[in-house]
């Protein structure tokens, strides 16, 4: 009989077969007994084939029957410089040689305090300020109060609102969901959410490093009116810059950020840049604010600044905001705002490590190299495909609208699950995908060499092909 302890065992994908077996089987069992997975309808999971990882190397990942896998959406799109990367292992070893963990609640330690000062020094200058914690909701979290508590310190604090922008996904804690605006992912929520305002999306198509289509008049429009009618009562304006992970990797115009940055800041309205999930390379450049030369008040890390390995966020302020919160403890200034694990010895150690990895990928180009033919691939491939109605791609993050016919608005039955259905077909191509309803989102590890973004889209087109014949 196999105890619970052995699921976790190092060897299940081993010589002995039939312990092989059992520990799979364990695993299953537990976790079709007691674990409520994220964002799944859980009565269509149980019924769905089972997979278990047990390893990863590189891009690719293993599961406990020993069949390996192409991660496609790089673990929820965190996943950087691949999975068992010796550089990041050893850098986790050598802090398990020091510390764990120790609270940063009074205290602070070496990986840490290496951490905050390279962020500001990767962030654009003003962002100096480094408050961590524990993933990107976190850090949207920390920006919202933040932002509200510098208006009540400065004497405006009729300075509450929020504005957001159509389509914007911020994680799913309670101020983040009120800031976004991601449909039925949360409006059942919405009663106990504080009001938000958002104003409509820029209309931006490319793909294979070429605009083909953009235009941001309208979107600018609309939110210019809204701080002229409401920035003496609006303390904020959050954004995802260049892309909108959530919403389907929908697409900013080059300049558009620049553009928002300047209206917030004519109207004296905060900016809060949501890079949770676009910094660390996804798009090519380490932070997309620093690329577009805009210093916002507030930045939002997460996702990528570990490369995958452990939960760590960050919140990066200006000396300005920062400054409005000191004073006697009695004046009761101070941010009043912590977790548990903030700034963690662990992940702070291996975000560094990180970080070093990744600058020279950035610098000699290998990146942009990398994302240009990835592009190229995914416009080979898909551009002219009869079921993809909309290809959308900024560096290594991608998606493709399924439709019954691309040059018709019908959609596929929403119970058809033909998203899901796709993704489901490509595990039998080794290939792991996430779909969001019918668009399938490639987000690769930024470690996957030429030969693997091939494999990544030709196994993505058969999967397609299978579900959908042309």
């Amino acid at each position: 009989m196999t105890r619970v302890a052995d699921i976790c065992a190092p060897d299940v994908v081993g010589p002995d077969a039939a312990a092989a077996v059992a520990a799979v089987a364990a695993t299953l069992a537990a976790d079709r007994q007691h674990v409520w997975h994220p964002f799944a309808q859980m009565q269509e999971y149980l019924a769905l084939p089972p997979l278990a990882i047990a390893s990863g190397s590189g891009g690719w990942l293993t599961d406990l029957e020993g069949r390996e896998y192409l991660d496609g959406n790089a673990s929820i799109w965190t996943n950087v410089h691949g999975h068992n990367d010796p550089d990041l292992n050893a850098a986790l070893q050598r802090q398990l040689a020091h510390v764990a963990h120790t609270t940063m609640l009074g205290l602070t330690h070496a990986p840490g305090a290496a951490l905050a000062a390279e962020l500001a020094d990767l962030a654009p200058p003003g962002l100096g300020r480094v408050f961590f914690s524990d993933n990107g909701a976190g850090a949207v979290e920390v920006a919202l109060k933040m932002s509200f508590q510098f208006w009540q310190l400065t004497g405006r604090p009729e300075k509450i609102g929020v504005l957001g922008m159509a389509g914007g996904y911020h994680g799913d804690t309670f101020g983040a969901m009120a800031a976004g605006d991601s449909g039925w992912f949360h409006e059942r929520f919405r009663p106990w959410c504080f009001s938000a305002q958002h104003f409509s999306a820029p209309l931006c198509r490319e793909w294979g490093g070429h605009v083909r289509a953009a235009d941001a008049s309208a979107s600018l429009a609309a939110l210019r009116a809204l701080l002229v009618a409401q920035a003496d009562r609006t303390a904020c304006l959050i954004l995802e810059p260049s892309v909108q992970g959530a919403a389907g990797m929908r697409l900013q115009p080059p300049g558009f950020v620049r553009e928002v940055a300047a209206l917030c800041r004519a109207h004296n309205v905060h900016l809060i840049l949501d890079e949770v999930f676009v910094a660390f390379g996804r798009l090519g450049p380490m932070l997309v604010c620093a690329d577009e030369d805009v210093t916002p008040d507030f930045l939002c890390l997460a996702k990528g600044l570990t490369g995958g390995y452990l939960p760590l966020a960050a919140t990066l302020a200006s000396e300005e905001i920062f400054a409005a919160f000191l004073g006697p403890y009695a004046s009761g200034r101070a941010f009043f705002h912590g977790h548990t694990f903030t700034g963690n010895p662990l992940a702070a150690a291996v975000a560094l490590e990180n970080i070093r990895k990744l600058r020279p990928l950035i610098a000699d180009g290998t990146l942009h190299t990398r994302a240009a033919y990835f592009g190229r691939l995914l416009d080979e491939t898909f551009a002219s495909h009869p079921h993809i109605r909309e290809l959308r791609q900024r560096g290594f993050a991608a998606a493709l609208d399924l439709a019954p016919s691309r040059d018709s608005d019908v959609n596929f039955p929403v119970d058809r699950r033909t998203g899901l259905q796709v993704c489901l077909r490509a595990r039998a191509h080794g290939l792991l995908l996430r779909p969001l309803g019918d668009s399938l989102l490639l987000v690769p590890p930024l470690c996957l060499d030429e030969h693997e973004l091939g494999e990544l889209v030709r196994r993505t087109a058969r999967a397609i092909d299978d579900v959908l014949p042309t």
